[in-house]
């Protein structure tokens, strides 16, 4: 089994995020910014409901969502980004309470793990994307990303349900390249 590793280019994210959106696959697209911006598991990502992310009874995209991590069993609760919202919003004219955020076009059942991998490596193939991407890569680029704009790496492991820095570190990609970067910024010494 190979690991993956998140997108490091903001440009790449960029096409990612714009690949099916571009299209007009808004359900793929929305697949996508729930992954890059959440940071949950697909597994999580695709057990959400409609009411857990829109207010029925308001007719808004709620602000923040809590779940039950399936992998975990903890409780967590993710503030929504403007662009999650704004995508969420595009996805909701035809939304009906109870069912799956993200389903199955022919069986309006929840989308299945494969086929959320297939439309996630389909987008990175056709852009060509030097690594392989899978919805684990996206989970990753967003903590990887996170790190780099100077997020403390404790609060990353809390986001992440890690027990130890070091598997923080290396689930993040953090490699010698971005070691080195620190070591020769170092100007303390004339």
């Amino acid at each position: 089994m190979t690991l993956t590793e998140p997108i490091r280019n903001k440009a790449h994210i960029k096409s990612l995020l714009n690949y099916y959106l571009n299209k007009g696959e808004l359900r793929n697209h929305l697949i996508i910014c729930m992954c890059l911006y959440t940071a949950l598991r697909i597994s999580d990502v695709l057990r959400l409901t409609t009411d857990q992310v829109y207010d029925f009874q308001n007719h808004r995209i709620r602000k923040s969502i809590t779940i039950i991590e399936k992998k975990t069993g903890k409780s967590k609760t993710i503030a929504l980004h403007k662009n999650l919202i704004t995508a969420l919003a595009v996805c909701f004219p035809s939304t009906k309470p109870g069912h799956p955020l993200i389903r199955n076009t022919r069986s309006n059942k929840a989308l299945s793990r494969v086929q959320a991998w297939r439309i996630i490596r389909t987008a990175a193939e056709s852009l060509e994307l030097p690594q392989k991407v899978s919805c684990h890569s996206l989970r990753k680029t967003f903590g990887y990303h996170a790190w780099k704009s100077g997020v403390s790496p404790a609060v990353l492991m809390e986001i992440f349900n890690h027990s130890s820095m070091a598997i923080c570190r290396r689930y993040l990609g953090i490699c010698q390249d971005d070691q080195n970067i620190v070591y020769l910024c170092q100007d303390f010494i004339g």
